[in-house]
């Protein structure tokens, strides 16, 4: 081959390197995207099911209490063996939601431990989420740093590690909704070390190998996103995308209303005088319901 068509050949060869590295780094930043977008869902229906339980599990143990007063009420009235069977039945399954987070102010759990102690054990965040989607801010801060710090986006073993450090701080404090800790960490982020350099040409080889890593991450992403979408918190949150803090209310009021049903009917039960026949082991006013 002259001199020429040698010329020629690796011009090619080099335009075809140039396209794939192309290639891949829009591949690299299509998969960042799409982390990002798996994460904020994550966090979101993390959030969701935390103040699903924090706002909505004492309203749902209210309306099992008051079905068992009700069986109770109307087992005492009728004195049937099948009510006083279906009252005892009731009463045994019903476990009052224990009241020790309220009476520690939130320093104790219900398991007698310490908030701090379990969120080490369990890796989940000491104080519960005051909403379910993170603010604008935050979520704003956290594409920036995502996309300026991805570990991916790392040519040296070095450097991965000290992005996937620093990556770890940045999702917890997404987790948590911290605004102000994602702001330092951005300004801690512009502060450092610069992104290596433009990467010296690499062999088609690897290229392709790289390829397919982001292929198949982008399968795993995929199984994760499609696990929380068909989970029964992700279904629900997938109802109100625009203001799932407002399905959580909404739920809510439908609850209380079931509730004051359910005390209406008590109250005609037991009388005026708050009896009917013999009281059951707990009634409307012992049985630790404040809400």
């Amino acid at each position: 081959m002259n001199p020429e068509a040698q010329q020629e050949a690796r011009q090619a060869e080099r335009q075809a390197v140039e396209r794939l590295e192309r290639a891949v780094r829009a591949a690299e930043n299509a998969l960042i995207e799409y982390e990002i977008a798996v994460e904020t869902f994550r966090v979101e229906v993390d959030n969701f099911s935390r103040l699903h339980e924090q706002r909505l599990g004492p309203l749902y143990n209210r309306i099992e209490e008051l079905d068992v007063l009700i069986a109770e009420a109307v087992a005492a009235r009728t004195g049937d063996p099948e009510d006083l069977r279906r009252a005892q039945a009731a009463r045994a399954t019903f476990l009052p939601m224990p009241a020790v987070e309220e009476l520690y102010q939130g320093w104790m759990d219900a398991n007698g431990l310490p908030p701090e102690a379990t969120a080490m054990l369990t890796g989940q965040r000491v104080k519960p989420p005051e909403r379910v989607r993170p603010s604008e801010r935050a979520r704003r801060l956290y594409r920036e740093l995502v996309r300026a710090a991805h570990p991916d986006l790392a040519q040296e073993d070095a450097e991965r590690e000290r992005r996937e450090d620093f990556m770890t701080r940045v999702n917890k404090a997404y987790a948590d909704g911290d605004e102000d800790l994602l702001a330092e960490l951005a300004e801690e982020w512009a502060a450092g070390p610069p992104d290596p350099g433009e990467r010296e040409a690499v062999r088609s080889e690897e290229l392709y190998a790289r390829l397919e890593w982001l292929a198949r991450r982008k399968e795993m992403l995929a199984e994760v996103a499609a696990g929380l979408e068909s989970s029964a918190i992700g279904s629900m949150l997938k109802l109100a995308r625009d203001d799932p803090d407002g399905l959580l209310e909404e739920i809510a009021e439908g609850l209380r209303a079931r509730i004051a049903e359910k005390e209406a009917r008590l109250a005609e039960l037991v009388g005026p005088d708050g009896r009917a026949g013999q009281p059951g082991p707990a009634g409307p006013a012992d049985s630790g319901w404040t809400g």
